[in-house]
């Protein structure tokens, strides 16, 4: 890993990442009169139901769909029932979550185990893997992190998260998810062997704004103000960014021996930080708003010096 390969990942991934977050801190410091809340989560509600599902059926649509292709999404599976498995004895049976309330547990146990495999694993493995690397970051999200979050991310957030909580509708809810059809759509297109590669170019091309107003949310819903980390949000970033991780590339070792592309993009998305939509989920589940925001905080911060270690560890 050369100095200039170091400067070239500063310049096309982390300085337009960093750039749209503090526009959004800016946007909270000076635009008062349009509180941030709202603004985030309508922002979100815009990038679910009209800018990401054109993005992921472009994706899967172009894809070269390969049992290596498919290995991606079992490992980012992995790595999120492998966090799940740390952080719940941790945040519930241990003295790191001794005094928390319920909500605040649960809200930096999903913080912990979703990461941001589409949104900033999108212009992250695009640099490390060229075109391919955005289908890597389209499949992790639609066949692992998507279902998972609406499935067993609403269980967490139902059944942990409050005293006598009653699971939501959970098929109900990944049916009227716009982001699961639009990859459904684009997966059909593919195996059937359709051309339609004019729809692709204008579904890219909408869904270029999908990054951008993601990151630009994260910077909405950071606690400036306060960013001071608590324990228990400490002991998320280390089992979000290294534990997992660490864990999941002994995994597709043993599994799989000599790591391919595929194998190595797949570790790189389990070490991706906390899912944009933390803060929004748990606002949705009346869970610990601040607590996910400050995990996903820290866990953005501190993935700007554990990205290049991922990356020489795995020979990029």
């Amino acid at each position: 890993m050369t100095p200039d390969f170091l400067l070239q990942l500063l310049l096309q991934v982390w300085l337009p990442i960093a750039l749209l977050v503090a526009a959004g801190g800016l946007w909270v410091r000076y635009r008062p009169a349009f509180p941030a809340d709202p603004l985030r989560v309508n922002l979100n509600r815009l990038v679910v139901d009209v800018f990401a599902p054109p993005l992921l059926f472009a994706l899967s649509a172009q894809a070269e769909i390969t049992p290596e292709l498919l290995t991606v999404p079992a490992l980012t599976l992995a790595g999120i029932l492998i966090s799940f498995a740390l952080l719940y004895p941790l945040l519930y049976h241990t003295g790191f979550g001794r005094g928390l309330r319920r909500e605040t547990r649960a809200a930096v146990l999903l913080a912990g185990c979703f990461g941001n495999v589409l949104f900033m694993g999108y212009p992250t493995l695009t640099f490390l893997y060229g075109d391919i690397g955005g289908s890597y970051a389209a499949f992790a999200d639609v066949l692992a992190s998507t279902p998972l979050v609406w499935t067993f991310g609403v269980w967490i957030a139902t059944r942990l998260g409050h005293e006598g909580g009653h699971g939501a509708s959970l098929l109900r809810t990944m049916l009227t998810l716009p982001p699961i059809w639009g990859f459904v759509l684009g997966f059909a297109v593919n195996l059937a062997g359709i051309d339609v590669a004019p729809l692709v170019k204008a579904a890219k091309f909408i869904g270029q704004a999908t990054i951008p107003i993601m990151l630009f949310t994260l910077g909405l819903s950071i606690p400036w103000r306060d960013l001071r980390p608590t324990r228990p949000v400490l002991a998320a970033v280390a089992v979000k960014l290294l534990v997992a991780p660490l864990l999941v590339l002994a995994l597709a070792r043993a599994s799989f021996g000599e790591l391919r592309p595929a194998q190595t993009a797949a570790i790189i998305e389990v070490a991706m930080p906390t899912m944009l939509m933390a803060a929004s989920f748990a606002d949705r589940f009346q869970l610990d708003v601040r607590a996910a925001a400050l995990t996903a905080s820290w866990t953005s911060l501190a993935f700007l010096v554990t990205l290049p270690g991922w990356i020489w560890l795995l020979g990029g």
